[in-house]
């Protein structure tokens, strides 16, 4: 009996009456490594010369092409050539294919075969600990079987990691990425001014975020995080204190700290405790007055919990009726109905709130207000509604509003600007605390009361922040001295003089301690070449018994600049460093003090916000390495993204 070997020969020999017509010679590259052989009659199949797997190739007249047969050998599936990658230096399985034979062979496709892509454990580890960083994914996943499932069906000779693997890993990543920050922050021209986000956790462990202000070499506001330190006693005078001296050291920032921003409740000691890091190989900058212990996103939260504590029993009764309206669908509808019925122009959307957050619990007062008149009215046409509020409750919610408004207009800010500055706030705390006398001075009893008990926090915070806030007042051209003296006279009546001499001395002698800065950051001139004229300034001054003008008073004497709404003050201070060479690096550090310490998403927070259970059961490194990290690559990542869009558009352009 012939064998299928035999007949497959039979037919290869056959006439050429007999034998079909031959198919043009075999040029695929992936000859190289499969050969034909028949199995069965009309049925031959491709043996791979590695690991003598066996594929289809062809049944009767139907061939079924070489794509599969390519797979085999260029995903690194093949035994054979992933034992030939780890013994000949990955040549095959790095470089696209190219046959043996020097003779060149026609091609008779144009598309390029891909090329061989070797599996690397050590750059899929890399890349898992990105995600997990990036994504806030827990470092256990690694050992869940359905990721462990997922990753084996891709790629089959992936080792299994364990939790110890991808904690190292992810470390691994924070530390090449902390060598990049630090480069980046070597050349930076100008101090650093520090914010302290405090975090508390179930386990009464403390958290500060540590976060880096300062301006860059092209006058752009920046912000980098730079540590989340636990704390083990968070209620410890010196905690705050070791955390700022812990992150001074590892960053190498003596001498480079301007300011300290924070937003935990401190005891006076605690706040003495930083004053002294201000000092650290510092010029004296003005004793370390620049502590600002009142974040303004806290200090404004704070006002907020008050006013909602004083109208808590009016906001239930509010709360009460939306939740009638908002959780069953026939409610609504017949609100919606009465409300089209009495033509109620409102175009609010009732929501409930979440306690946790202010502003909701202002925007649903403010939606309930505009609709009023429709839940006055809402028991004729819902027999289910029973208690609607009363004509004082509304009247309170009113009052409750004019007093939450303003609030929540200056933290909405913190959002909408990425740095807002000090500035801002200037103009919003003082118009604040004038807006409270007024009202404390008023007939009605109840907003009176409120309003009391708010002067009582924005005094505090007026007291000391006031210099940091007025100081920047005076480095925007547009201000200077004039608007402090305008806005203290408001503010303290008969005591403004001398609350705006403070202002006054406090920005010379730091003007005096720039002045004072040895070379090379202190400019002999501009363009930090002698002039050789120092002769002819002593000249002047002795023929004229008059000292020249310090750029400071220079300054201040000029005429102020038109307040146009589009002003940056950043770059009017880069277009005239040249004509204050001092006085401009002054600025630059002033006008990077930091108002607010809370993160973007968290300044209508109504508490601190609590680490999850999670983190807190990792070790403190572990939390540091994922956390900065995750800043740090998102960073990279958006970054990266606006240069690909930019220039996108730079071609489309062109």
């Amino acid at each position: 009996m012939e064998t299928a070997l035999e007949v497959y020969n039979d037919t290869e020999t056959r006439s050429p009456e007999t034998q079909p017509i031959k198919r043009r010679k075999k040029k695929s590259m992936v000859w190289e490594h499969f050969t034909i052989e028949a199995v069965e009659p009309n049925c031959r199949r491709a043996f791979c010369k590695g690991c003598n797997q066996s594929f289809a190739y062809s049944n009767g007249n139907k061939v079924a092409g070489t794509s599969h047969l390519k797979r085999h050998i260029a995903k690194g599936t093949c035994p054979a050539l992933i034992h030939t990658q780890d013994n000949d230096t990955n040549q095959l399985m790095t470089t696209p294919y190219t046959p043996k034979s020097d003779t060149p062979r026609r091609r008779y496709r144009t598309q390029t075969p891909s090329p061989f892509v070797a599996f690397n454990q050590d750059k899929c580890r890399q890349d898992i600990a990105k995600m997990i960083i990036m994504h806030d994914y827990p470092l256990h996943m690694v050992q869940h079987p359905g990721f462990i499932s997922f990753v084996q069906s891709i790629q089959p000779h992936f080792d299994a990691m364990s939790f110890n693997n991808v904690q190292g890993d992810c470390v691994a990543t924070y530390l090449a990425e902390k060598q990049n920050v630090m480069k980046s922050l070597e050349g930076i021209p100008g101090r650093f001014c520090l914010t302290l986000d405090f975090w508390t956790s179930k386990l009464t462990l403390g958290y500060v975020f540590i976060t880096a202000h300062f301006i860059d070499s092209d006058w752009k506001i920046q912000k980098k995080l730079l540590n989340v330190m636990m704390e083990s006693y968070p209620e410890a005078d010196e905690a705050l204190s070791l955390a700022v001296a812990n992150c001074v050291s590892e960053w190498g920032l003596e001498g480079k700290l301007f300011s300290v921003t924070f937003n935990h409740p401190a005891s006076p000691s605690a706040v003495e405790n930083i004053r002294p890091q201000l000092c650290i190989k510092n010029p004296g900058i003005l004793d370390g007055q620049l502590v600002i212990g009142n974040c303004v996103a806290r200090t404004f939260s704070s006002l907020a919990k008050d006013v909602l504590e004083k109208g808590k029993d009016v906001i239930k009764n509010i709360r009460d009726s939306v939740k009638h309206v908002k959780t069953s669908e026939s409610h609504e509808e017949r609100f919606i109905e009465l409300k089209e019925q009495l033509q109620v122009p409102s175009e609010k959307v009732l929501s409930l709130d979440d306690q946790t957050q202010w502003n909701t619990t202002y925007k649903m007062l403010v939606a309930a207000s505009e609709l009023k008149e429709v839940f006055s009215c809402l028991d004729t046409a819902d027999p289910d509604y029973k208690k609607p509020p009363s004509a004082e409750d509304w009247r309170h919610v009113e009052a409750l509003c004019t007093f939450l408004k303003p609030l929540f207009e200056a933290a909405s800010t913190l959002q909408s600007t990425g740095n807002p500055s000090a500035v801002t706030f200037f103009h919003e705390v003082w118009k604040t605390q004038s807006d409270l006398s007024r009202a404390i001075a008023g007939e009605d009893p109840y907003v009176a009361g409120i309003a009391k008990t708010m002067k009582e926090k924005v005094d505090k915070y007026w007291r000391d922040c006031s210099l940091v806030l007025a100081m920047a007042v005076v480095m925007d051209p547009r201000f200077k001295m004039k608007l402090v003296e305008f806005s203290f006279s408001k503010i303290f009546g008969e005591d403004a003089g001398k609350n705006i001499k403070t202002v006054d001395d406090g920005i010379h002698e730091l003007f005096s301690e720039y002045m004072a800065l040895p070379s090379p950051l202190k400019p002999t001139s501009e363009g930090g070449k002698a002039d050789g004229l120092s002769d002819f300034d002593t000249y002047i001054m002795e023929t004229t018994g008059q000292n020249l003008k310090s750029e400071l008073d220079q300054y201040l004497d000029e005429t102020l600049l038109p307040r146009v709404q589009e002003f940056d003050v950043l770059d009017w201070w880069k277009q005239n460093k040249l004509k204050y060479p001092t006085l401009s690096k002054m600025a630059r550090d002033i006008l990077s003090i930091p108002v607010s310490a809370a993160a973007f998403d968290y300044v209508f927070d109504m508490e601190p916000r609590e680490m999850d259970e999670y983190k807190t059961s990792l070790r403190p490194e572990t939390v540091e390495a994922l956390i900065c990290a995750r800043e740090w690559l998102l960073e990279n990542a958006s970054s990266s993204a606006a240069e690909q869009m930019a220039s996108a558009i730079i071609k489309s352009e062109a």
